[in-house]
């Protein structure tokens, strides 16, 4: 189902199966394979139209009976920072975000395992194994980069660079419009430190510094609790029929 680099995507969909955000609904998605030279310049433009990466694909919802799901892009030049989120980045000036080629590690997958086992034990990916987190990292045709979270040590001064136990990870698309945070995860032990918060936040700080307009956070679910955080980050944009539009 691969297709040449000069030629037009194909668009494939899935079977209808179990909604994992909303009970008693049905999802299916739209897809297409992100390979060959053109990848990157795909994937930008799938993403600026409502897709999103997994490995070296890019899908979209396209259920029959509902929109529940909408794509949100923080407007990183523009975001102004509630106090408890200066809270949270003033609690975690200690850390450092480092940025890595797209490499997996065996300290990146047992931190990714118990990230798993305490925060999602019954979603789809509790029983990926080390080879599937590979992949996940790994199988990738656009610009991606790891982001390690570590600890300021006494060296960091000099090498820009964190030392200690690995705290938080984020998977990021380097596109030409911004930043898009395809998984992160972090030590669930430091809840006190709003880990998930401060990634976003940091992002948001990097697409600053590079002259990026968005940070893309994949998508808010209404009704679904686990998605609500995604619209806390104003102002930015959600995706509808009429094209990006603006919510503060």
């Amino acid at each position: 189902m691969t297709q040449h680099p000069t030629q037009s995507p194909q668009f494939f969909l899935t079977a209808p199966s179990p909604c994992p955000y909303l009970e008693g609904q049905y999802e299916r998605k739209v897809f297409t394979h992100l390979v060959g030279d053109k990848a990157p310049e795909l994937n930008d433009l799938l993403t600026q139209g409502g897709f999103r990466r997994s490995q070296n694909i890019a899908y979209r919802p396209a259920c029959e009976t509902c929109r529940a799901c909408v794509s949100v892009r923080i407007l990183a030049d523009r975001f102004e920072p509630t106090r408890n989120m200066k809270r949270v980045m003033s609690r975690n000036a200690d850390l450092i975000g480092t940025v890595y080629d797209a490499e997996p590690s065996t300290e990146q997958y047992s931190l990714f395992r118990s990230y798993l086992d305490n925060r999602h034990r019954r979603g789809g990916m509790s029983d990926m194994t080390v080879l599937d987190y590979a992949m996940m990292v790994e199988d990738t045709h656009v610009e991606t980069k790891v982001i390690e979270y570590r600890r300021r040590g006494p060296d960091s001064f000099v090498t820009g660079k964190g030392s200690g136990e690995l705290v938080a990870v984020a998977l990021t698309d380097m596109m030409a419009d911004g930043l898009s945070m395809v998984y992160s995860f972090f030590d669930p032990e430091a809840e006190d430190r709003s880990l998930g918060t401060y990634m976003i936040l940091d992002h948001i700080e990097r697409a600053r510094q590079a002259g990026l307009p968005h940070v893309y956070l994949g998508y808010w679910v209404n009704g679904s609790r686990k998605m609500a955080y995604k619209v806390r980050f104003k102002p930015q944009e959600h995706l509808g029929p009429r094209g990006w539009e603006r919510v503060d």
